[in-house]
């Protein structure tokens, strides 16, 4: 078989594999509703666990999903809709909003540099762990602004979302947050993607709060990316 013709089998092959798994895996999660059923964790290790026992290289895994990685783009766009659907929330809560993006965004950012320092990992580890706490793609735009690995920052969102998600409900119980709003920044900010589906299995007004939260954070953390880069290269 042609070289060619073979890594186009094998792309196919890889594009299938993941959209397969990932609707096994969203369907499981409907059913049992847990956060190790998680569509984002489960496609993960999924994945990671065949292309170990193919042997596949991360350049072959890509080469047939990169397309799904071009549909961030969309998606970042997309995100423009909660924004303009929770105006009116804007309007009354915009300092509170404020205070606690910029809050929130510096302790994730600090703690994760924080972190990496203590561990002494490699400045591009480093880098790519600063975009951890906002969703994908805003992180992996933060990533490249400032010098990371995007893919290696992807997966750190991951871990992060579904482990956030996972103690935001002990957090909850631990924490008297009787206000909804309250409850769906914590997800939004703490667990971005995971961490809002997590608050609209709360309540209505959690899941709307978090999802606010979430992109306000993203487009916060890219904004503030030209200007920490020169910084921390």
């Amino acid at each position: 078989m042609p070289a060619e013709v073979h890594s186009i089998l094998w792309a196919v092959f890889w594009a299938m594999a993941t959209l397969v798994i990932y609707g096994i895996s969203l369907l499981t999660h409907r059913r049992l509703g847990r956060w190790w059923t998680s569509p984002l964790l489960v496609t993960w290790l999924a994945c990671l666990a065949l292309a170990f026992s193919l042997h596949a290289t991360y350049g072959e895994y890509i080469k047939g999903t990169h397309w799904l990685v071009t549909l961030l783009g969309p998606a970042t766009v997309a995100f423009a809709m909660p924004i303009y659907e929770q105006r009116d929330m804007i309007r009354r809560h915009w300092l509170i909003l404020a205070i606690g993006i910029v809050a929130g965004t510096t302790i994730a950012i600090g703690s994760s540099w924080v972190l990496a320092s203590v561990l002494n990992l490699s400045p591009s580890l480093r880098l790519s762990l600063l975009p951890r706490s906002v969703s994908t793609p805003f992180a992996i735009a933060f990533s490249q602004d400032v010098g990371g690995i995007p893919e290696l920052t992807a997966t750190c969102v991951v871990i992060t979302g579904v482990v956030g998600a996972a103690l935001g409900e002990l957090v909850l119980k631990l924490l008297p947050l009787r206000s909804s709003f309250a409850r769906g920044a914590l997800f939004g900010m703490g667990a971005h993607g995971a961490g809002t589906a997590r608050a609209r299995q709360v309540g209505a007004e959690e899941g709307s709060v978090a999802g606010l939260v979430m992109v306000l954070a993203g487009l916060a953390s890219v904004l503030v990316a030209p200007i920490l880069a020169p910084c921390l290269r």
